[in-house]
């Protein structure tokens, strides 16, 4: 009995519908009214020369500081120059230096702070150095200088106040950067074959996004405030015609004419206030967008899919003792052609070798009294084509980072201390030095080497569509059009056994449930057709009945398209019903190695057999399971 997840709200044409920032935006009165107002400024800046009734210097001499009639509708200031044309011209160069100031600091500090975040390293400690020093400086004094260096010029102030303003995208960038850059989604992308261009760019860039739009709506009102502020202080070019000039001049004559002061402080005050109301209306916008999606998702993963498994499902609940565990019966798999990597030494012809072969791997992590910490020391298997070997023990064992080192996605912070590991015969990790080959093993990532990771919801990037992370990696890896890569995924969707692939496809993340996201997963590993899968815990977040049918998928998907894969569970049942071969490691060691029907019918190592007497099925309520020998 399958029960089908509850499906998202949907249109009248089928597509799911979203939350739309643009319209909770036009929704907010802060919005509308900021909206409103900058548009104003705006019509009144690009058209200035065509509603402006007279140049932004043409001065009546006879009519100074003169009242609103009908050819000066808000007066003349105390050259007899029209106040609503100069204010129009006015606008045109302040709001384009404010741009301008703004431009400046998004260039410097947003690719910065990107590249900081996401690598870190030298470059980070380089940047935040050179932060430091710009924040240190005095700017208003380093403007002052800049002015009686460079002459009265307001785009060499707004240059000079962009670069010394850049930190603070520098840093918010930085930020954001760091809080996802190890998030699981960003593996994925990494293990799908992207390359780190298109992930800083499509996958991170979308986390900082709204917090640079709403920086940027503040920035915008500083640069006003500063430009005109050095204006008012008669630090300007007395030619242009300014909001800072006019308030200058303005203030000079407050106790004769204070209309002249009143139209340039209240422009200034509407279009600063405009700003700020306009990034706080989008911070309300994008928070509620997030609510919204928050109660898709509860609404969403409140149903599950289910399905009868037969004994299946009795494996890979557990299993009573080694004696009575027998795995499934092998499937007779068709073995994949040997395909040859670019730039790998060849194999010779008629040479037997593994797909994948781990001899004596050692993985350390420095500490800092200058010592070398092993999580993994001295492991050595080997997988075949249509085979699949299960790397069991209990956590902190050593299985992941075991994992982790045949896809070359170790921390920064890790090393290969020994050992070498080789693909289809060729090395990733080379004798002489013991040092992954980036370039190989990203050519292998996504074409040859897939993932499955144990989080479904945290492997999906939320800002992007099911099928968008789908059809991405398989343009850039397959080099196919996107018209293939969408009925590609679509007809994986279909294999993997959702039952509107159409729907999935155009869905977000959290508007499908677990066991859906999961399948996605397994559908986007497919998808370039490997030689090997690396599925890490795929069933640890999954309900009973879900697990069985990930299972079941897992198994019917490797026998049907003959991969080799290895299998990293602490779950002897899952083991029975998949595994060909298993694998036993306990802190970082391998402790037993075999055919599975062996090692749960004999296993030999006193930490093997421990695991097997830790199955729940058998055992009497509120007992101790087993007891750890000392080793």
């Amino acid at each position: 009995m399958t029960t089908q997840a509850t499906s998202p709200a949907t249109g009248q044409n089928g597509t799911v519908v979203r939350s739309n920032v643009f319209l909770r935006l036009l929704k907010n009165p802060l919005g509308v009214t900021a909206t409103v107002i900058l548009l104003a400024m705006l019509v009144l800046a690009v058209f200035a020369p065509v509603i402006a009734p007279f140049d932004q210097n043409y001065a009546n001499l006879a009519k100074p500081m003169a009242m609103p009639d009908g050819v000066n509708i808000l007066g003349t200031d105390s050259a007899g120059r029209d106040i609503f044309s100069r204010l129009a011209y006015g606008a045109q160069l302040t709001l384009l230096s404010a741009l301008l100031c703004a431009a400046v600091a998004i260039a410097i500090g947003l690719p910065t702070g990107l590249i900081a975040g996401y690598y870190g390293g030298f470059f980070d400690t380089a940047s935040n150095w050179v932060v430091s020093i710009l924040m240190s400086l005095p700017g208003l004094i380093v403007l002052l200088t800049i002015r009686a260096a460079f002459g009265p010029s307001v785009w060499t102030a707004m240059i000079a106040f962009g670069i010394l303003i850049s930190p603070s995208y520098f840093r918010l960038t930085r930020s954001a950067v760091q809080s996802v850059r190890n998030e699981l989604y960003v593996d994925a992308a990494r293990v799908a074959g992207l390359s780190d261009a298109s992930i800083i760019g499509r996958h991170i860039f979308s986390v900082v996004r709204a917090p640079i739009i709403i920086q940027t709506a503040a920035v915008c009102g500083i640069a006003i405030a500063i430009q005109s502020g050095l204006e008012f202080l008669g630090l300007g070019d007395p030619s242009k015609a300014t909001w800072g000039v006019m308030l200058n001049d303005g203030f000079k004559n407050v106790y004769l004419a204070p209309q002249v002061l009143l139209w340039p402080a209240l422009a200034m005050a509407l279009t600063i206030g405009a700003l700020v109301l306009l990034g706080n209306a989008i911070r309300d916008a994008l928070e509620d967008a997030d609510k919204a999606s928050g109660k898709k998702a509860a609404a969403a993963s409140a149903a599950v899919i289910g399905a009868a498994l037969g004994s299946a499902t009795s494996a890979a609940m557990g299993a009573t003792s080694g004696a009575d565990v027998v795995p499934h019966q092998a499937k007779v798999r068709p073995v994949a052609k040997s395909r040859p990597v670019a730039g790998t030494p060849a194999v010779a012809e008629g040479t037997e070798h593994h797909l994948v072969k781990v001899t004596h791997l050692g993985v350390g992590y420095p500490q800092a009294d200058g010592t070398v910490k092993k999580v993994v020391d001295d492991v050595s298997f080997h997988v075949d084509r249509g085979e699949i070997v299960g790397i069991v023990g209990e956590s902190g064992s050593g299985k992941s980072q075991t994992a982790f080192s045949i896809l070359g996605l170790l921390p920064d912070n890790a090393r290969i201390v020994a050992g070498t590991i080789q693909f289809d015969g060729a090395y990733t990790v080379a004798p002489a030095d013991d040092r992954v080959d980036e370039d190989r093993v990203r050519r292998l990532r996504g074409k040859r080497i897939a993932y499955i990771p144990q989080e479904p919801m945290s492997n999906l990037d939320p800002a992007f569509t099911v099928g968008y992370q789908l059809v991405t990696p398989m343009v850039r890896v397959l080099k196919i059009t996107k018209a293939e890569a969408k009925a590609r995924a679509l007809k994986l969707l279909a294999d993997v056994g959702i039952p509107n692939p159409d729907r999935t496809f155009a869905a977000y993340p959290h508007e499908v449930s677990g066991g859906m996201a999961q399948r996605v997963l397994i559908a986007g590993a497919m998808s370039c057709e490997p030689d090997l899968i690396i599925a890490d815990e795929p069933t640890t977040a999954l309900d009973v009945t879900v697990q069985a049918e990930v299972l079941d998928l897992l198994r019917e998907l490797q026998g049907r398209l003959g991969m080799g894969m290895v299998l990293v569970t602490h779950n002897f049942g899952v083991v029975a019903d998949l595994c060909d071969r298993v694998v036993v490691m306990q802190n970082g060691r391998l402790v037993e190695e075999g055919p599975v029907r062996d090692i749960l019918r004999s296993p030999k190592d006193p930490y093997t057999q421990m695991l097997l007497a830790s199955m729940l099925e058998g055992k009497e309520p509120r007992t101790q399971l087993t007891k750890v020998a000392a080793r």
